[in-house]
C-alpha cells in the first residue's frame, strides 16, 4: 500500500491556506464533484495549476517495486496517489483507489483523452464530440470510491502473507478500513516519522521508501548483466 497523495498533499495547513487566499475557496470545496459540475472553469484552473503542474516527480520507489514484482516477491500495489507512480515505475498489478490523472474521458460518449489534452486546454477541456467538459477519472469529494476497486483491494489484502505500508500509517484515513482485513504474518511499515500506531507492526523502518526499497536488491542481477 503506497503513500497518500494528491488531495492529501494540498490539505496540509500552509498549502491549503495559500490556495484559499489565491482562489477564494477552500481546498475541500474546489476538490469536489459539486465544484467540477457547477464551476468547471474555476475547477480546471485549480486542478491544472495545483494538481497537475505541481505533480510530484517520480522516485526510485516505482522501479524498485516493479523489480520486486518481476522477482515474484510483490503480488499487488494498492495506491491512493492519483499520480500513478507505481505503474509509471513499471508495476503491472496496480489498484489506483482514487483514480489517475492519466485517465480522462467524456462523461457522455466515454471518449478518452490524454493528460496533454487537459493541460493544453485554454480553459475548460471539452470533448470534441459532445462539447461538454472532459472528466478527470479521479475520486473527488462527494464521490464514492469505485466499488470494484474496493472489493479487489479487500481480496488482495485478505490473501496476503506480508503487508507493506509505504509512506503511510496504520491509522491512515484512507487505508485503515482495508488494513483491518489483513490476517497474514508480517506487517511492515516504511515511513519517515514514527507514529503511535507503529507498535502494532511487525517491523518499522523510519526513512523515505524511495531510500529503502532500492536497497532490497531486486533487479540488481538484470542491471549487472545488461
Amino acid at each position: 500500500m503506497m503513500e497518500e497523495g494528491g488531495f492529501i498533499g494540498i490539505k496540509k495547513q500552509d498549502k491549503a491556506y495559500d490556495i484559499e487566499n489565491r482562489y477564494g475557496y477552500c481546498v475541500e470545496e474546489m476538490y469536489s464533484s459539486a465544484f467540477y459540475n457547477t464551476r468547471p472553469e474555476q475547477f480546471f484552473e485549480f486542478y491544472k495549476k495545483e494538481m497537475l503542474l505541481h505533480a510530484p516527480e517520480d522516485t526510485a520507489s516505482g522501479p524498485a517495486l516493479a523489480a520486486m514484482e518481476k522477482a515474484g516477491k510483490l503480488q499487488c500495489v494498492i495506491d491512493s496517489n492519483i499520480y500513478d507512480k507505481a505503474r509509471r515505475g513499471g508495476c503491472r498489478n496496480v489498484i489506483n483507489l482514487h483514480g489517475s490523472i492519466y485517465q480522462n474521458q467524456c462523461p457522455r460518449c466515454k471518449k478518452k483523452y490524454p493528460l496533454s489534452y487537459i493541460l493544453s486546454a485554454r480553459r475548460v477541456p471539452l470533448c470534441d464530440e459532445c462539447n461538454i467538459p472532459v472528466r478527470p477519472m479521479i475520486s473527488l469529494i462527494g464521490e464514492m470510491v469505485d466499488s470494484q476497486n474496493m472489493t479487489k483491494t479487500t481480496e488482495e489484502i485478505t490473501k496476503a502473507d506480508t503487508l507493506l505500508l509505504l509512506g503511510t500509517t496504520l491509522a491512515s484515513e484512507v487505508f485503515k478500513q482495508y488494513i483491518s482485513y489483513f490476517s497474514g504474518e508480517n506487517l511492515v511499515i516504511i515511513h519517515k516519522e514514527a507514529h503511535y500506531s507503529d507498535k502494532d507492526a511487525s517491523m518499522v523502518i523510519l526513512d523515505h521508501p524511495m531510500n529503502v526499497l532500492p536497497l532490497l536488491g531486486y533487479g540488481e542481477e538484470k542491471q549487472e548483466n545488461a
